[in-house]
């Protein structure tokens, strides 16, 4: 199959999400790429992460896709917006990539989380990788912009046995200009969540000047407890970790002068969470 033999040479396995990745899939046929879409017999991935404590319970391997329709202001991996800077994996070795960790992440009560880019952009390789982890009797977590939610059937859902959902803004217009994308798929997501009572956690990037507003934040934690599924929420403070990238990308990077929000700041929103009874860091 085109592609494969760049999974020889480049390591799926990376020290941090934060190394840059271009160009692992340039040379793949489209109709090779068109099929595994469909299929999901590959996928096209950034890399894996091992050891994660956050990116849901316990200790955790973490995949990492590319491809990705939001564009975020504060995006700090803007190379997993595109499905070719990605390594083309075949749907076994990505499944052996967590196997050969099953047994530790149980012992430490972890898991497998699947993260990008947007894992729903490849949702079919997702769908029958999650089916292959939750088999290992390994804990699942999809991490997820929700706005390709329903690409996913309620039965492969249930291979699901969290969702970290990354609700952006509650204001549709302001979403729009920070995403590229408009809200209402993704709260419709939450709202079939909420439906077949599957576990969320709400990741909550706190920008400075975009979306730390007390009355968005307001709205935001209103939303999220009416849901009644919402176990936790983690407050992401905005850093400048990523804009080495957009520099090297050649992307216009408009948050240059944007400092990280202060400690006080993300107190009172960690406030703000809780006054509506939500368990919030």
């Amino acid at each position: 199959m085109g592609g494969e033999p760049a999974t020889e040479t480049v390591s799926l396995e990376a020290s941090s999400p934060y190394e840059l990745r271009v160009d692992h899939a340039k040379n793949v046929p489209e109709s090779v790429i068109k099929s595994s879409l469909k299929t999901g017999d590959m996928g096209f991935m950034h890399s894996y992460t091992t050891g994660s404590a956050v990116d849901g319970p316990g200790v955790r391997v973490v995949g990492w896709t590319a491809g990705c329709q939001f564009k975020c202001l504060y995006c700090h991996n803007p190379d997993t917006w595109n499905l070719m800077n990605g390594i083309p994996v075949p749907l076994e070795r990505a499944v052996e990539g967590v196997a050969k960790y099953r047994h530790g992440l149980k012992v430490m009560k972890g898991g497998f989380t699947l993260s990008g880019g947007e894992p729903l952009m490849q949702d079919r390789f997702a769908a029958r990788l999650f089916a292959a982890v939750k088999e290992m009797g390994v804990h699942t977590a999809l991490d997820t912009n929700g706005h390709l939610g329903s690409r996913l059937s309620d039965d492969e859902l249930k291979s699901v046995d969290l969702v970290l959902l990354c609700i952006k803004h509650m204001d549709p217009q302001k979403h729009l200009e920070l995403v590229g994308k408009e809200l209402g798929p993704t709260l419709d997501f939450a709202y079939r969540l909420s439906d077949h009572r599957r576990p969320m956690w709400l990741r909550f990037v706190l920008l400075p000047g975009y979306t730390d507003a007390e009355e968005d934040v307001a709205k935001m934690a209103k939303f999220v407890a009416g849901l009644g599924i919402c176990e936790r929420v983690d407050i992401m403070p905005f850093h400048q970790m990523g804009r080495y990238k957009w520099e090297r990308l050649g992307l216009d990077y408009k948050l240059n002068d944007v400092e990280p929000p202060t400690n006080d700041v993300v107190e009172r929103v960690r406030e703000q969470f809780r006054a509506e009874g939500l368990v919030a860091y």
